[in-house]
C-alpha cells in the first residue's frame, strides 16, 4: 500500500484513502466475535471481496492468493457486499423522491444530452450465473445461458438512480418492468416527478419522463423511439435525439462491467448471493462515480461532429441485453403517443433542435 498507489488502485479498483474509509465504515458490520480462535480481520475480508469483484477470479484462485480457505471466502463475500450496500445505500444509491431532486436530474440531461425533461434512462442487462438447483428453465435466457437480470435507471452522469436485481433471466425487459416498483410509482404518480412545465423556448406544459428502448411501453412518463419502419425525416431526428439520452445507460453498464469484471464472468453462486454481489458492484460504482467523476473522454461513448465514437469499455466485454422481442401485450396510450409527437416536433423546431442533428442522421 505504501509502495505504489497506482498498483493498489488497479488491484482494488479504488485508492488507499477510499479503501481506508470503506474499512472504517464497513468493519463494524462484518466483525465477528471470537471464542476459541481469532476471526478473519475485516480488512482482509474487504480486500478479498474487492479483488473478487475486480477480477471475477474463482474462490479457489483467491484462496491461493490470500491464504484463506475457498469455502470461507464463499461465505463472507456476499456478507461484505451486503454490508457495503447497507452502509452506503442512503448516501450513494438513494432514488430521488421530490420534484427538486428530479428536476436536478432533468437539468443535467438537458445540458449534457440535449433532451429536456428527461429524468433517467432505463435498460436491463444479464449477469450470468450457474444453473440453480431445481430451477428448471426459469433462469435460462434467450442467449443460451442462465442469468439474473439488472433492471436499472441511470442519470446523466452514469450513476444508478434505481435498480431491480435478481429477476430470472428467462424474462424480458418488458415483463420485468411491468411488475417492478418503479413502474408502479410512475403509473400512480408517487415517484415525485415535477409537475408539467414548458420545455426551453416553448410555452406548453410538458410532463417529465424517463427514456427506454422499444422493449418498454410508450407512456407519457416513459418515452421510446419510433419503429424503424417508414421513418420520416422528423422521426429520424427524434430517434437520434432520444438515443443520445438513452445511451447513458449503456455507458453506465459498460463502465460498471469494465471496473467490476466479475459481472462478465459466470457467477458460481446461488441467485440470492448473485444479487448481493451485483448490488455491491452497483453501490461501489456510484461511490466511485461520485468521488472520481472525471473519466477520460475515451472511456465513454462520445459525439464527435455527429458521429458516435465508441467508449473504450466496449473493448473489454459487455453485459448482454435482455430480450428485445418480449412484450407485455400493452398498447401505447394516447397520452404517450401525443407526447412523443410533440417532442418530435419540438426537437425539429428552432426552439429545440441542435446544430449537428441534420448531419448526424445522414451518417
Amino acid at each position: 500500500m505504501r509502495e505504489s498507489q497506482g498498483d493498489f488502485k488497479n488491484y482494488m479498483r479504488m485508492d488507499v484513502d477510499m479503501f481506508q474509509e470503506l474499512l472504517a465504515r464497513v468493519s463494524p458490520r462484518i466483525t465477528k466475535c471470537h471464542n476459541n480462535r481469532l476471526p478473519i480481520c475485516p480488512g482482509l475480508k474487504i480486500a478479498v471481496t474487492l479483488r473478487f469483484l475486480a477480477t471475477g477470479n474463482s474462490y479457489a484462485s483467491l484462496a491461493y492468493s490470500f491464504r484463506v480457505a475457498h469455502n470461507t471466502i464463499s461465505l463472507f463475500v456476499p456478507e461484505v457486499c451486503d454490508a457495503i450496500v447497507e452502509e452506503y445505500r442512503q448516501q450513494h444509491f438513494a432514488t430521488p423522491s421530490n420534484p427538486d431532486e428530479w428536476r436536478d436530474v432533468a437539468d443535467k440531461f438537458s445540458s449534457r444530452w440535449n433532451l429536456p425533461h428527461t429524468c433517467g434512462a432505463l435498460d436491463g442487462k444479464h449477469v450470468a450465473i450457474r444453473k440453480p438447483p431445481r430451477a428448471g428453465s426459469r433462469y435460462y435466457n434467450y442467449k443460451g445461458f442462465h442469468s439474473i437480470v439488472i433492471m436499472a435507471l441511470v442519470d446523466a452522469e452514469y450513476k444508478f438512480l434505481w435498480a431491480n436485481v435478481g429477476a430470472e433471466g428467462a424474462r424480458s425487459d418488458a415483463a420485468i418492468f411491468q411488475v417492478c416498483s418503479l413502474r408502479l410509482s410512475l403509473q400512480e404518480g408517487t415517484l415525485g416527478l415535477p409537475p408539467a412545465e414548458p420545455l426551453p423556448g416553448d410555452d406548453r406544459d410538458t410532463p417529465f419522463f424517463i427514456v427506454g428502448d422499444d422493449a418498454f411501453p410508450l407512456r407519457h412518463w416513459l418515452q421510446k423511439p419510433f419503429s424503424l419502419r417508414d421513418l420520416t425525416h422528423d422521426k429520424r431526428v427524434y430517434n437520434y435525439r432520444l438515443s443520445r439520452a438513452r445511451r447513458v445507460v449503456e455507458n453506465a453498464f459498460g463502465i460498471l462491467a469494465s471496473t467490476f469484471r466479475v459481472l462478465l464472468t459466470t457467477l458460481h453462486v446461488l441467485p440470492d448471493n448473485g444479487q448481493s454481489v451485483t448490488k455491491g458492484c452497483l453501490v461501489l460504482h456510484n461511490i466511485l462515480r461520485t468521488r472520481y467523476p472525471n473519466l477520460r473522454n475515451e472511456d465513454v461513448d462520445q459525439d464527435v461532429d455527429g458521429m458516435i465514437v465508441p467508449g473504450s469499455w466496449r473493448n473489454v466485454g459487455v453485459l448482454d441485453d435482455c430480450q428485445r422481442e418480449g412484450s407485455t401485450g400493452e398498447r401505447c396510450t394516447r397520452q404517450g403517443r401525443e407526447l412523443r409527437q410533440y417532442l418530435m416536433h419540438y426537437v425539429n423546431s428552432q426552439a429545440g433542435k441542435v446544430p449537428w442533428q441534420e448531419a448526424a442522421i445522414r451518417i
